[in-house]
């Protein structure tokens, strides 16, 4: 890999799923290849599991490790080309993404969207001149559209749960929240299963009210369903997200109630396991009984983290000129 941004850029999912396992069991195995190389964590919005995998996952190969809160310490970043900066900004990104490169070997990067704006959130723009312009290996760290190492370690997880010769059923299903938030972390975990589909290793369903379909660039391949009941029959895994709509961008539609899992929806699959990113606001996306019990892989799902953004940043750094 020369950056991690998408699904896009994993190559074969089969073999960085079984490079994390791997590095589950001997974490400490490749420190020589970070020895003397830097990972800068720039970060323009909040995070927890993300931070802290990440940065723990670079010292486990021997790197060392910088973290920069934009939001917080940094200069207000000029993105638009051509423009005089007479305004509110300070700094221009072509500058601020170049000077970070010559401080790091690799870069990871958090910021998410605005909601304000379907297509300025889903061209990307600040990312991919972040990139542009850093000159180093970058690590999406969330974007605007996507999470992909969250999605990494979800597939991880199933992979190593999943002891059945069968394909596991898996239903990603959407859940209420108080607030619109992004698309990104279903669109990600869609578009990774529906990969994994077609390389036969899960059969993949979106349960979702009608209004809340997401962008088919993430889900071809996928069974979507409006009746929850009907997706979640015989399921093996449920992911469980809200994400405000898509094609009324960022909106929080009407829905019919219901839609929270508890322990009785899950009376109508096979035991399944459930899963969430995390945070998840209890009693509202997910039941405390559920969160508390036997069928949640939340925590499980966490603690990967640590292996699928390891497993990125050793094969980033294997590839280092």
């Amino acid at each position: 890999m020369k950056q991690f941004t998408s699904v896009h850029d994993a190559g074969e999912i089969t073999q960085l799923v079984e490079a994390a396992l791997a590095l589950k069991q001997n974490p400490y195995a490749h420190q020589d290849l970070g020895k003397n190389k830097t990972l800068g964590l720039v970060f323009l919005n909040p995070s927890l599991r993300t931070r802290l995998s990440t940065q723990k996952a670079a010292i486990n190969l021997g790197m060392s490790v910088m973290v920069m809160n934009m939001d917080k310490e940094g200069w207000a970043l000029e993105t638009e080309d051509g423009v005089v900066m007479n305004g509110s900004t300070v700094e221009h990104i072509k500058e601020a993404a170049a000077v970070m490169g010559q401080y790091c070997d690799i870069l990871g990067l958090r910021s998410f969207p605005k909601l304000l704006n379907r297509d300025e959130d889903y061209n990307e723009d600040f990312f991919n001149k972040f990139i542009k312009y850093c000159g180093v290996p970058v690590v999406s760290l969330e974007s605007a559209t996507r999470h992909p190492l969250q999605s990494l370690a979800d597939l991880v997880t199933i992979r190593e749960t999943w002891k059945a010769e069968s394909k596991p059923k898996v239903v990603l299903t959407w859940a209420p929240h108080v607030k619109a938030l992004p698309q990104a972390v279903p669109n990600s975990f869609a578009e990774w299963m529906c990969k994994a589909q077609a390389e036969g290793l899960v059969d993949f369903t979106i349960a979702q009210p009608e209004g809340y379909e997401l962008s088919e660039d993430f889900t071809k391949g996928a069974t979507i369903l409006h009746n929850q009941e009907e997706a979640l029959k015989d399921a093996d895994y449920i992911y469980v997200k809200n994400w405000s709509s898509f094609k009324e961008y960022g909106k929080v539609l009407t829905y019919p109630d219901g839609w929270m899992m508890t322990n009785e929806k899950l009376k109508g699959t096979n035991d399944a396991k459930v899963m969430h990113c995390l945070p998840v606001r209890r009693d509202l996306e997910l039941s405390s009984e559920i969160l508390d019990g036997p069928n949640s892989l939340v925590i499980h799902e966490a603690g990967n983290r640590l292996w699928a953004a390891q497993a990125v940043l050793k094969d980033l750094l294997q590839n280092l000129s």
